[in-house]
């Protein structure tokens, strides 16, 4: 009988599920939710930097697409080897003793404290600011050394600890904490103790300082340090970790009978979205894999001979299988990427949604269709007037920096900002100059791999900017100075958790094997153009002028402060 695979990868805004083929990776049928209590922005408050989800939002995607998948494709439930599950991270979520989300328990229902901090909530700096300054001066091991020397306030332990100091109920209900892509794999497997369920080596040594050097967690005394809720925790989490081919276990009875499959279908270890986004795009050595969405996420694996005990500086860790099971996996990224563009989306969007949507005049047909014309066309316009600028003409230097800095370096206090604006300076010139920043961001983050010694070959491009955005694109080839090439499938990080599950059920022996034949191939490819590549480079360098400048001023006006 022929087996199958289902990749479950869920997004910041969605979740999407594919059903593919082990044979030749083909996908058979996909299906997207998108979360309705998000979509509302339910929860969140962007003026601090607070977003949370509800899992339902997450509980109740999963249980649509991965019937719908089952549905559309016809295959047998029995058929269906395994399934394995991709999130965003570090987005932890409070489970009480009983394994139960908080929020899904009487009196957190609607407390924001009590739902998943998703990876990109900042709420969390300051407590992120105490874990660097104990890590350095304690006295002991430097538990951020193998997370490139900074720990981010988009982390787990940072996360919490602003959680428990904000919400005395949570901190005192909570018995655990888990990882998004941890809670839905341990709610779909058969193992429910919680102290010996196989949490993702992924998850936990890219953002909570697993390490196997120190044996696992961060030592009981440096987190009484931080606060003694912390040690408390740290005796109900986790000692080991697992890489996402191996197995977490099989489908329970209650999601068996929800899902219409099986028991025998097992479940991988969970994983993060762009680690497997990198395996769907068939990663290797010397490759650079960039899933470029809201948000970047920059992946590469390397021999540990080539890495040996080297601590890559500034970027979000280095872990012992967390891509490919064997070798080292380095991750870094863009707080924002999309998120940069849509930022300036919103801004203009703001008199059609304030005068014209509000307008007696028009009918509300007519508000519809020109609200969907507008969705349609709003950034496809503007990308086609900014990329008809030539370079000679001025166009502002702008930084990328609108929810932080993540890579290199890690500064979440950071804010973007632009420079050379002036009467001349029109839509399209700022929609160019953001387009510049964040493939200036792309380059700094490229320049630190090589400053460290970590060579880079060749880009790879995954997600919905690599595939809907040429203009992006080239300008990123241009501005790196290398050729990037652009993966076909639509569902990288799914297809890659679909990889781990055909591992971890038997079908293959090893990711490397699994990803030649089930990995995405590659659809288009961009090359530097060398007319323009030097006036890029030009541009870079006042890019990380105006970088610095802000940098020193927030720092200024900080030290200040403090005095």
């Amino acid at each position: 009988m022929k087996t199958y695979v289902i990749g479950l990868d869920y997004g910041s805004d969605s979740v999407r599920a594919v059903l593919i083929d082990t044979q030749n990776g083909a996908e058979l049928a996909s299906e997207v939710f998108w979360y309705p209590r998000w979509k509302e922005q339910q929860y969140c408050n962007p003026g601090i930097n607070q977003f949370r989800q509800h899992p339902l939002d997450h509980i109740e995607g999963l249980e649509y697409t991965i019937t719908s998948v089952i549905s559309q494709s016809g295959v047998a439930p029995e058929s269906i080897a395994s399934i394995c599950i991709d999130t965003t991270g570090s987005s932890p979520l409070p489970l009480n003793s009983e394994g139960k989300p908080l929020a899904l328990v009487d009196g957190f229902k609607e407390n924001p404290n009590a739902l998943m901090v998703l990876w990109k909530d900042h709420t969390a700096v300051n407590e992120a600011n105490e874990i660097n300054e104990l890590a350095r001066n304690w006295g002991g091991e430097d538990y951020t050394k193998y997370e490139g020397g900074i720990y981010s306030s988009e982390w787990f332990w940072a996360k919490i600890l602003h959680i428990a100091r904000q919400d005395k109920a949570v901190k005192e209900a909570a018995h655990t904490w888990m990882e998004h892509c941890d809670y839905i794999t341990y709610l779909l497997a058969d193992n429910p103790d919680l102290k010996t369920f196989k949490r993702s080596r992924c998850a936990a040594g890219h953002k909570a300082m697993w390490h196997e050097s120190w044996n696992g967690l961060p030592a009981e005394e440096f987190l009484y340090q931080l606060d003694p809720y912390l040690a408390e925790l740290r005796g109900n989490l986790y000692d080991e970790t697992y890489t996402s081919d191996e197995i977490a276990g099989h489908l329970n009875e209650e999601w068996a009978n929800k899902l219409g499959l099986t028991t025998k279908t097992v479940i991988a270890v969970g994983t993060f979205d762009a680690h497997s986004g990198a395996v769907g795009a068939k990663v290797d050595k010397h490759a650079l894999v960039r899933v470029m969405g809201t948000s970047t996420c920059d992946i590469m694996v390397a021999d540990e001979a080539v890495i040996g005990g080297n601590c890559v500086k500034g970027i979000c860790g280095q872990v012992d299988g967390s891509v490919i099971p064997g070798f080292i996996g380095l991750e870094a990224g863009q707080s924002a990427f999309g998120d940069v563009l849509a930022w300036f989306k919103s801004v203009l969007d703001w008199p059609i949604d304030n005068l014209v949507m509000t307008s007696s005049i028009l009918s509300e047909d007519q508000k519809s269709q020109l609200k969907e014309e507008i969705e349609a066309n709003f950034i496809r316009t503007l990308a086609s007037q900014a990329e008809k600028i030539p370079l000679e003409e001025a166009v502002p230097i702008a930084l990328d920096w609108v929810n932080g800095r993540r890579t290199p370096d890690a500064n979440q206090e950071l804010k973007a900002a632009f420079t050379g604006v002036s009467l001349g300076t029109k839509a399209p010139h700022i929609f160019k100059a953001l387009v510049n920043a964040i493939c200036f961001g792309s380059k700094m983050i490229v320049d630190r791999f090589e400053d460290e010694g970590v060579k880079i070959d060749t880009v790879i491009g995954i997600g919905g900017v690599a595939r809907k955005s040429p203009f992006i694109m080239q300008t990123l080839a241009n501005v790196l100075n290398m050729p990037i090439k652009v993966a076909e499938s639509d569902q990288a990080p799914a297809l890659g958790a679909a990889i781990y599950a055909a591992v971890a059920g038997g079908v293959y022996s090893n990711v490397v094997e699994a990803s030649k034949v089930m990995g995405s191939d590659f659809e288009a490819e961009y090359f530097p153009q060398a007319n323009q590549v030097k006036i890029y480079a030009d541009f870079m360098e006042d890019y990380k002028a105006l970088g610095e400048f802000v940098e020193a001023s927030i720092k200024s006006k900080k030290y200040e402060f403090q005095v």
